[in-house]
């Protein structure tokens, strides 16, 4: 630890941080999750309701772009909501309505794309990046260790003689 940080926690300033980040997290937790869908927008029969929640939770919202649907108080994702409930009451399954939406946005719209040739680096390019990762770091350390490992040879009577001449002439040898 540096010496600033160790004076730091001496002067008691340590509760004060530690209050504050517990302050934080509490005043994170408080807040939860809270859905963008208005009053308006929910439909008078609860399983279509429901059906549409579970639609709009797996739909991103293309202005926020993390947040779905459902969650998102931008226009665009109001404007989606109103699509999907619209086509459940018209009668479409979830498969179809999924499928309308994808058709219109493309599949960036949702959450969590499907495993195919287009989308193959996205699933698989985080868990190359971390094996990389594990494997770079465990090289880093075996290298170190073997460095530290590595024993040294003592300098030979001659070369600590011209050592030590080269140290009393201040180096002008």
């Amino acid at each position: 630890m540096s010496r600033a940080f160790c004076a730091f926690v001496r002067a008691g300033c340590a509760n004060a941080i530690i209050v504050a980040f517990a302050g934080l997290i509490m005043a994170l937790l408080a807040a939860g999750p809270t859905l963008a869908v208005q009053p308006d927008e929910v439909l008078p029969d609860a399983k279509l309701e429901a059906r549409a929640r579970a639609l709009s939770a797996d739909l991103r919202c293309l202005v926020c772009q993390n947040q779905s649907i459902d969650d998102s108080n931008a226009p665009l994702a109001r404007d989606l909501r109103l699509l999907v409930r619209e086509r459940l009451t018209a009668g479409d399954s979830d498969a179809a309505v999924m499928n309308y939406v994808v058709a219109r946005y493309g599949e960036f719209v949702l959450l969590k794309p499907p495993v195919n040739g287009s989308t193959l680096l996205l699933w698989l390019g985080p868990p190359a990046m971390l094996l990389l990762t594990l494997i770079f770091l465990l090289m880093k350390v075996r290298r170190d260790r073997l460095v530290r490992e590595a024993k040294v040879k003592p300098l030979s009577v001659a070369e600590q003689a011209r050592l030590d001449a080269m140290l009393k002439d201040g180096g002008n040898s």
